[in-house]
């Protein structure tokens, strides 16, 4: 990794930090109960229903993340002149898609 890249920071405001921390506190709890349901040998369907909805709580973070990184870092960026956002950007969105 460039220099550049591995200094770069977020700024999110403090409701939108909080709201991510939240989320990802309840998908621990989430990935903690599969674990036990996994010990305690659940019903298979019962598990990935429950993985199902754990990847759906991961994408609405994610959505979140992206919302603020267009809004902000690829908009400033671009306001630069840095049209290098776009291919970053680009690659964010495959790994995205790929889930």
């Amino acid at each position: 990794m460039a220099e550049a890249e591995t200094c770069r920071k977020s700024h999110h405001p403090e409701h939108v930090k909080t709201n991510l921390t939240h989320r990802l506190n309840r998908i621990e709890g989430q990935i903690r109960g599969i674990k036990r349901m996994v010990d305690e040998d659940v019903y298979c369907d019962d598990i990935i229903t429950q993985l199902s909805a754990t990847q759906s709580a991961l994408n609405s973070v994610a959505a979140i993340l992206l919302d603020g990184h267009l809004k902000g870092c690829v908009k400033n960026r671009l306001a630069e002149g840095d049209e290098t956002i776009l291919d970053e950007l680009v690659t964010t969105m495959t790994k995205l898609m790929r889930k």
